[in-house]
């Protein structure tokens, strides 16, 4: 059942009349932060008891933004429909976005707002992770949509926009505070964003409200291409305004793993190079590129997935503790882990990392096409769907530990894992019994299955010595009884928030591209390899196997 919404205010001059009565005097003017503690209470009191989950207790507090506008530049294209718009009705049916909330659309196609608000119902209906979806709450979400038709580069196009913006905050109450998400082709932040600042949408004056702006990956093609761009979107927002998303990292588990590595005493003394061999981060799809041949010919694996997720992933990781939980805390210590990685030259790219392509094969039981056979992609296509390398970090908690990051398209399952791999035990001492124990692993699922396990030696019952490895096994769903939010649901809540904790800044953004880049420019120099040099539905190129085992180690299996 959905709590009832707070009802508008009434507006300026409004009367409530009753017979023999004098007219009634209108109710004094709240400021936004007495609307909002007034609306979360209303939703409250008309919760059923019933729907109260006593296993919820304490687990997040309810935190509704400010009145506010969303604009959403490219909102007709394949990710808002299948991410951003779904997220925003999950937000409003579990009641934390405002009474005073309003989504405007921004595309070039000509809508209506009706025509828009039913295209794109159709989407949520088939995206949204509940099913069915609630016909009142997003009746009521829909009241609130706005269709902009506009073209990024008319001057025109803007200045209506902008005054549709100001109409707005009167209209729906929106207080001037406005999210600006650019779900839109990288080519085109640079113009939207110099199109903005050219009217002031960027303007945070005394009184007139926040302005935010969400930029999607992948975030420049190389170093010097994403320092243009930081340069470009800081002419016309503050740092602090600018939100560059990276959906892995709004992800439970990895929203977890700084508090289960710095809120357990137990963990972090032995995260380490005296007591860690080494680290695996798997970033696993069974998916091929989906109808986004033309997109992914140029960016390929190491563009779409190590550039950001993985290294994002291997941060967490290694990080040192902050000293607070803050947003700047968090990412100074990301950073510095990203500056201590080795940079790869030539040789290094040549011996520790792998790059591969997937031909025809077999997926989960189903036949399917090669990379080089699926729409809009060359024949001859050199991109890579795959890649595999080993990474060091040169600082005192990680010195010759490997860390080995992998991620590929069309292997046999959609799996992300962080597998911590420690040492053995200096005295082998049941090496002769039944079973010998294989070392500790520590592994954190990231999707699907969020969960963490942690493996380690036991005596099986009986008269004898055997001795057998066994797993612990810790699952969201089944220890907290409630669905994990999507990761765009907790990074859209957030950024009308201004919480920027899990959002990368600038100088991430481009100290990871520092690490990358070398890689790309090498494989320029290099002769291609023989692609495709992998089956669909198999783990990768044999090259990938014999990068981690020739130091006598192995890809753990998923």
């Amino acid at each position: 059942m959905t709590a009832p919404r707070q009802p508008k205010p009434p507006s300026r001059g409004a009367r409530a009349t009753s017979p023999g009565r004098a007219p009634a005097a209108p109710p004094p003017a709240r400021t936004a932060r007495e609307l909002r503690e007034a609306t979360v209470a209303a939703r409250r009191r008309a919760r059923p008891e019933t729907d109260t989950n006593p296993l919820r207790q304490g687990l997040r507090l309810e935190r509704v933004p400010d009145p506010c506008a969303f604009v959403l530049f490219g909102a007709t294209g394949d990710l808002a429909h299948r991410k951003v718009v779904p997220a925003l009705y999950q937000l409003w049916r579990t009641n934390l976005l405002p009474a005073e909330f309003s989504l405007v659309a921004v595309a070039r196609r000509p809508y209506t707002d009706k025509t828009f608000a039913a295209e794109v119902k159709a989407s949520v209906e088939k995206y949204s992770r509940v099913q069915p979806i609630d016909e009142e709450a997003w009746a009521e979400l829909a009241k609130r949509i706005t269709y902009q038709q506009l073209d990024f580069g008319d001057d025109d196009g803007f200045d209506r926009l902008g005054d549709r913006l100001d109409e707005l905050d009167t209209e729906r109450g929106t207080a001037g505070n406005r999210l600006f998400y650019l779900a839109t082709q990288p080519s085109q932040v640079t113009e939207i964003v110099r199109q903005m600042g050219r009217v002031g949408l960027d303007h945070e004056l005394r009184g007139s409200g926040w302005r935010r702006v969400v930029v999607e990956k992948p975030f420049g093609r190389d170093f010097e291409s994403a320092r243009h761009l930081n340069h470009e979107v800081q002419k016309v927002f503050r740092e602090s305004q600018v939100y560059r998303i990276d959906h892995y990292l709004g992800k439970e588990t990895v929203r977890n793993l700084l508090v289960f590595r710095f809120g357990n005493g137990i963990f972090e003394p032995v995260w380490n190079r005296s007591f860690v061999d080494h680290v695996q981060i798997t970033v696993a799809e069974s998916l091929g590129v989906e109808g986004r041949g033309a997109f992914y010919e140029e960016t390929g694996a190491s563009r779409d997935i190590l550039q950001n997720h993985l290294l994002q992933l291997m941060a967490l990781v290694a990080m040192e503790p902050p000293t607070s939980f803050s947003a700047d805390a968090l990412r100074d210590q990301k950073l510095q882990v990203l500056r201590a990685i080795t940079t790869p030259d030539y040789e290094s790219v040549r011996g520790n990392i792998v790059r591969g392509q997937y031909g025809g094969g077999w997926v989960q039981g189903e036949p399917v096409p090669g990379y080089r056979e699926e729409p809009e992609v060359d024949p001859e296509s050199e991109t890579e769907t795959y890649v595999a390398g080993k990474f060091t970090i040169d600082d005192w908690r990680w010195s010759g530990v490997p860390f080995y990051l992998r991620a590929g398209k069309r292997l046999p399952k959609r799996a992300t894992e962080i597998s911590i791999q420690f040492k053995e035990v200096p005295l082998r001492l049941f090496r002769d019994s039944t079973g010998d124990p294989a070392p500790n692993v520590l592994a954190m699922r990231i999707q699907p299955d969020e969960g963490i396990m942690l493996r380690f030696a036991a005596k099986v019952p009986g008269l004898g010595l055997d001795v057998r490895t066994v797993n612990m096994d810790f699952a969201y769903e089944t220890s907290f009884v409630v669905d994990s939010p999507d990761a765009y649901e907790t990074l859209i809540l957030d950024a009308l928030l201004g919480d920027a904790s899990l959002f990368t800044r600038a100088d991430e953004v481009e100290a990871a591209w520092a690490v990358v880049t070398p890689i790309i420019n090498a494989w320029a120099e290099m002769p291609p390899p023989h692609f495709p040099d992998y089956a669909a539905g198999s783990w990768g190129p044999e090259e990938g196997d014999a990068l981690i085992e020739r130091e006598g180690r192995r890809w753990r299996r998923i």
